[in-house]
């Protein structure tokens, strides 16, 4: 049994992936900022692991958005959607 589930697929709704992977990617970045702000108050360990996992979340969201954006501004001939 297959399932053929369209937004799946390359280079099909890539706006929409986008504005989930920016809003992640916003998500990441301001509980990575409180997370940070909160740990320099406090500086309890937890609040450090979470500002470096934050941090990666972030790095890791941003490649997403990279690939997103750029998959709506290639070309298209027709063939490949």
């Amino acid at each position: 049994m297959t399932m053929d589930i369209e937004i799946l697929d390359r280079g099909t709704s890539e706006e929409l992936k986008l504005g989930v992977h920016a809003a992640a990617l916003g998500l990441a970045v301001v509980m990575g900022l409180y997370n940070a702000a909160a740990f320099l108050k406090r500086r309890e360990r937890h609040l450090a692991v979470n500002t470096v996992l934050y941090a990666v979340l972030t790095a890791w969201e941003q490649q997403h958005v990279v690939h997103h954006w750029a998959e709506i501004r290639r070309p298209r001939n027709g063939d490949d959607v």
